[in-house]
């Protein structure tokens, strides 16, 4: 335990009735709360508290994780709490698979920008896979690529997409000149050391921009996409057990191509040695449990077009983390990894056509 003041979202009368409204507390009460460890990560504040009741509680939670925004990312302009408190009230509330943890309570205060949630604990049920940065076994990796696919798979072409759930963005493209604008910024700041092939790419992506997009435009063979997904923001059960891996972590989602979330994890995270032997038996396997779920015409060479393209576009994504400070320790080796694997798998090719 430790002597860290509470936070107000953990006071013992709030999660009495925030348990109740969730339906995890009958009769009982929160008569004391305790945290029992508590670290920042980059974006946000992880709480694992520790819960003793009064009366009738045999059900309800011994403990929680309370995921709270740090003080330096409450700029309006920042919405990752925002954006995950929606993934568990929009998304996760009208999902009956169990692909996440359970959300007891989500709330952002657009006045303040302030937000926290409180979340099942799985610290005793649960492990990641690795200690960052190290990639997964190829067995946990089909464990955790299974997982994306029955959640992608339940948001298929969803007619609830960009209508309720999510949102599509503007056909003119804007964001493309928001990139451009960041990516001259980044220039500026690396300087010399992105060499002028590598500029020259990122120029070339940017003038193909509209035209590479109107695969996403199509709003065809389209899902819920995580943003975030690299392997160390997922739980696999400690029993081995493949149908209750939990996905976390959800402040990126978006409405996109599936596939972004399979080449942010592999093309964007690993070096090209794991990638070349692990990334064919993992897209395999993505694939057969997408069918297994119930997606149809989207054969394996659609998977792969779609694959070759999401890599392509990750080379945005250092950019996008310099300029939300992100640490160049992530997003220089990012960049570096994007590369290789955009030339071993010829995207430069989809700028031509």
């Amino acid at each position: 335990m430790t002597t860290e003041p509470l936070p107000k979202a953990a006071d013992a009368g709030h999660l009495t009735d925030a348990l109740r409204r969730s339906g995890a507390l009958g009769d009982g009460r929160v008569c004391n709360v305790a945290v029992e460890s508590s670290r920042a990560t980059i974006l946000s504040r992880i709480v694992r508290l520790r819960l003793s009741y009064e009366g009738a509680a045999d059900d309800a939670p011994r403990s929680l994780i309370l995921k709270t925004g740090l003080p330096e990312r409450a700029d309006a302009k920042w919405n990752a709490g925002r954006q995950e408190v929606a993934f568990y009230t929009q998304v996760a509330a009208v999902m009956s698979p169990r692909l996440f943890p359970r959300c007891f309570e989500g709330v952002w205060d657009a006045d303040t920008n302030a937000w926290h949630l409180l979340l099942e604990d799985l610290t005793d049920s649960h492990f990641i896979a690795t200690a960052w940065p190290l990639p997964p076994t190829m067995q946990d990796g089909k464990r955790i690529v299974g997982a994306r696919a029955r959640f992608h798979a339940h948001w298929w072409d969803d007619p609830r997409l960009g209508v309720s759930i999510g949102t599509w963005l503007p056909a003119d493209d804007g964001q493309l000149q928001q990139f451009a604008a960041e990516f001259a910024r980044f220039a500026d700041r690396v300087g010399d050391r992105l060499p002028p092939e590598r500029r020259d790419l990122f120029e070339r992506l940017i003038d193909a921009g509209p035209h590479l997009n109107e695969r996403y435009h199509s709003h065809r063979n389209v899902t819920i996409v995580q943003g975030d997904s690299h392997i160390w923001n997922t739980f696999l059960p400690k029993t081995g057990a493949d149908d209750d891996v939990r996905i976390f972590d959800w402040d990126s989602w978006r409405v996109d191509m599936a596939t972004d979330d399979l080449a942010y994890m592999m093309a964007l995270h690993w070096y090209p040695d794991l990638r070349r032997s692990f990334e064919r038996p993992l897209l395999d396997h993505y694939h057969a449990e997408l069918m297994a779920h119930g997606v149809t015409g989207y054969d394996r060479r659609a998977l792969d077009d779609d694959y070759r393209l999401s890599v392509l576009w990750q080379i945005a994504t250092p950019v996008w983390q310099a300029a939300n400070n992100i640490p160049p320790w992530i997003w220089w080796n990012n960049l570096g990894r994007t590369f290789l694997a955009v030339d071993d798998l010829g995207c430069r090719d989809l700028l031509s056509r």
